[in-house]
């Protein structure tokens, strides 16, 4: 009877952090995908850009927007992504691009811009929409599945399974064309690119187009049924945190580092008493510190080297 007791305990056990694991699974998937919107802006520019979230925010209204109009949920985000793709290209050719020239590479000033971008997009959001939160269907149902006796969404499957083809389409891009090539040469050396030929100019459109286009994706994955212009502005934070952890030059450690932290932050919450709710960000804070002070360009990321 005590063993059997003993055995139903750490099932239990077992069974509850299993949940919790999976909890944070889902919320890391979710940062993961915000994580490679801003992993493709780093790659293609070598910025930052603070207005992702934001961004992903506007594409989320949007793709509710024509959800309501009648459109089939997939072929809303299909458009909201072709619509943000060229919202996107198009911040980048009359905003980030004219100030950059000026600033004549001093960052601050792009820096600056993309925070400015993020304070007027959370503004226009209520002010377009109105400020009442939006209800709206998950993705991939609401369903679980049942595993050791706890449960993983559809949604935290489906989210997954999403992040597995936008890194396999990202490393195909970089790796295996020409223009992902050129890409990362703009990245390395936007000079040196145009001297040989590649166009400059389009390659960072495309860039902040894909970034916008995966921010729309982001989005849509984020809302829990309802949202509003706050949607992101929590797991930017950690998008950032995971960004850092994984590497601001790898799409893989952007996963990586997005799942990392949403299972440590959910981890952390649950079993860690002085943590609870009120903190849980700080799990985040302490991975972006640890990890700049021991291994600045991340876990998968390249150091660079340059001449002295």
């Amino acid at each position: 009877m005590l063993i059997a007791a003993l055995v139903a305990q750490v099932d239990n056990k077992f069974s509850e952090f299993l949940q919790f694991f999976f909890l944070g699974l889902g919320k890391g998937a979710v940062y993961a995908t915000i994580a490679l919107a801003l992993v493709i802006i780093f790659r293609v520019s070598g910025m930052l850009n603070f207005a992702q979230g934001e961004m992903a925010m506007v594409s989320t209204y949007v793709t509710w927007g024509l959800w309501t109009k009648g459109l089939p949920l997939v072929a809303a985000l299909i458009l909201a992504m072709v619509l943000s793709f060229l919202g996107g290209a198009a911040i980048e050719r009359v905003v980030i691009r004219p100030i950059e020239r000026k600033a004549r590479g001093n960052p601050l000033p792009v820096v600056i811009a993309t925070i400015g971008l993020f304070l007027a997009l959370n503004g226009a959001a209520p002010w377009i929409w109105d400020a009442e939160a939006k209800q709206f269907p998950y993705v991939f149902g609401s369903g679980s599945v049942s595993i050791a006796g706890a449960s993983i969404s559809t949604q935290t499957l489906g989210t997954l399974a999403v992040l597995v083809v936008e890194v396999a389409l990202l490393w195909l891009l970089f790796q295996k064309t020409k223009v992902g090539l050129a890409m990362r040469g703009v990245a390395s050396n936007s000079q040196s690119s145009a001297l040989v030929g590649v166009p400059v100019g389009r390659m960072l459109m495309l860039g902040w187009g894909l970034a916008a286009a995966m921010g729309a994706v982001a989005g849509v994955l984020t809302v829990s049924l309802a949202f509003d212009n706050s949607l992101m502005a929590v797991p930017l934070i950690y998008a950032f945190a995971a960004a850092t952890l994984g590497g601001f030059d790898s799409p893989v450690g952007a996963v990586v580092g997005g799942l990392t932290v949403g299972v440590v932050a959910e981890l952390s919450a649950a079993y860690v008493g002085f943590i609870g709710e009120p903190l849980r960000l700080l799990p985040a804070f302490v991975l972006i510190l640890v990890v700049l002070l021991v291994r600045p360009q991340g876990l998968f990321g390249k150091a660079q080297v340059s001449r002295v």
